[in-house]
Formats: C-alpha cells, structure tokens, sequence
C-alpha cells in the first residue's frame, strides 16, 4: 500500500503530461495526415522550406507539383506543410 502512495504522484504527472502535451500533438499530426491524403491535383501547397506550388499529380508517396509555367518538381509527401490558404 505504501508503494501505491509513493508512485501515485509520478502517475498523476504522467497523465497531465499525456493529456497536455502527448495528445494534442498526436492530434496535431492525425490532421495533419488527413489533409496531405486529402489533396488532389490542383490545390494549392506551402512546402515546409516555404515554396508555393500546385498540385499537378498525385503519386503513392510523392506529389509531382508545379512551381512555375515551365517547371515541375516531385516532392516527398513529407514535405508539405500546409495547404495554400488554410490557415496556419
């Protein structure tokens, strides 16, 4: 019983830890996930080094973009930040 009494406070740290810092950015990122599976050819993208592109084509792990009228990337799904608009 004495045990019980001594780890109580470490759980009830780790609870508040959970739902104050471990939940929200598992939410964070399930969102996050969402709306990189939600685009599709035309949308409007911020990369996360911050260049604005259009969706021209979208592949199993990579999204072929376009930057400008005459030039077209391929970029990791990892690397869009947010979608173009939305806000931050």
């Amino acid at each position: 019983m004495e045990i019980l009494a001594q780890l109580f406070p470490f759980i009830i740290l780790l609870a508040i830890m959970y739902f104050i810092i471990i939940r929200p950015q598992q939410q964070q990122q399930k969102k996050h996930q969402e709306m990189i599976e939600a685009l599709k050819k035309g949308d409007k993208i911020v990369t996360t080094g911050g260049l604005i592109a259009e969706v021209r084509k979208v592949e199993e792990e990579f999204f072929v973009a376009r930057i400008n009228e005459s030039t077209e990337v391929k970029l990791v799904k990892d690397a869009i930040n947010r979608k173009y608009g939305d806000e931050a």
